[in-house]
């Protein structure tokens, strides 16, 4: 049987009308055409069957055609559903990704990020511990790598695909307080290492001191805890003065949930519960979370974006915040003054540490 014959550029060129170097510009998104040349080349190459190899961009462009994209965890749907909108929009550009993830370790973070510079990607999308002190994400600045941030505030240097963590969680705070609630706690995990914990606790804490109301107690918990429902049951009735509880993502806030039925608590009779991220899983429980609701996929998708505009010679430009919205859920409701919540001791206001992302005021 005889060989297919291979369909080159050249005659992609040919069935589009137009010389080798505007096709190959075309095909690779690598400079300017009219809208009718690339309509004509895209037809040409689709009737053919031809497919621009990423090795040819490659030996032709000095790149290695990669990006890299590390991320806490894949295991939680928030990170794996922002890594799924950022190969949307790579798919068909050429570029592959390679995905690592670091299981929240600082020291795993830059190890990954150096053996991903080691393999000359053109490119990183990161979400990562702290990405403010790498000397590995610095270096990648030193040598005209762009670098996308995901759920970071920006940082000078790098663009960010981001929710604004301090404005949403003034939202629950005003949930809250419009409810009744004066005696409210915000249960964070990773505290010291997360920009996001602790920028939604400056915001929750500003809200309700813009409004009047106690400051929050800060309740930081291992991931041992946050695993054990019998341990974090403890800790929640050594705060029994609460009467709701604001956790920093929606798995806390459903962890919380199970804690507080251990605890003879109802949720939201005696507890008042509330999230943030939105995963899908909390619309699916018999109480539903109320939670602040983000669009992890859409982050995904414009650090993608603003990332490929960079490599293709376009303006390497920070993006506006993307929106969220309050969910309602099920898990809020006014305290009752015969809550079992409500006869423990009001929360001392917390050591607030000295840190960048301090209060904003107003």
């Amino acid at each position: 049987m005889p060989s297919k014959t291979r369909i080159t550029i050249k005659d992609v060129a040919r069935e589009a009308g137009c010389g080798v170097a505007t096709a190959s510009r075309v095909l690779n998104n690598s400079g300017p055409a009219s809208a009718d040349v690339r309509k004509r080349v895209e037809k040409a190459a689709r009737s053919l069957g031809f497919s621009f190899s990423a090795t040819g961009r490659a030996l032709q462009s000095k790149r290695s055609m990669t990006i890299g994209c590390l991320v806490p965890s894949l295991a939680n749907p928030v990170f794996a559903e922002a890594v799924q909108g950022a190969q949307e929009v790579l798919l068909g550009s050429g570029y592959q990704l390679l995905i690592s993830s670091s299981n929240y370790d600082g020291a795993i973070d830059n190890e990954a990020i150096a053996t991903l510079l080691s393999n000359d990607v053109d490119g990183l999308i990161v979400t990562m511990t702290a990405p403010e002190k790498s000397r590995e994400l610095k270096q990648a600045r030193e040598r005209n790598i762009p670098v996308s941030l995901m759920f970071h505030d920006p940082l000078d240097g790098f663009c960010s695909a981001y929710v604004d963590n301090f404005e949403a969680a003034r939202e629950i705070a005003r949930q809250f307080a419009a409810l009744g609630h004066r005696r409210t706690g915000f249960l964070a995990l990773r505290f010291a290492t997360s920009d996001r914990s602790r920028n939604r606790y400056a915001g929750f804490l500003a809200e309700c001191r813009a409004r009047g109301l106690p400051d929050p107690a800060l309740i930081e918990i291992s991931e041992a805890e946050a695993k054990t429902p019998e341990k974090l049951a403890d800790i929640l009735r050594e705060h029994s003065g609460l009467t709701a509880v604001f956790a920093s993502n929606d798995f806390l806030a459903i962890a919380v949930q199970k804690a507080a039925r251990l605890s003879g608590w109802r949720v939201p009779e005696d507890l008042s519960v509330a999230g943030f991220d939105g995963i899908e899983i909390g619309r699916m429980l018999d109480i539903p979370l109320a939670t602040i609701e983000t669009r992890p996929a859409a982050m995904g998708r414009q650090a993608a974006e603003t990332l490929l505009c960079a490599l293709q010679g376009g303006p390497f430009e920070q993006r506006p915040a993307l929106p969220f919205q309050f969910r309602a859920g099920a898990t809020l409701a006014a305290p009752r003054p015969e809550s079992p919540t409500a006869a423990g001791i009001a929360p001392q206001p917390p050591s607030v540490p000295s840190l960048k992302y301090a209060l904003k005021q107003g």
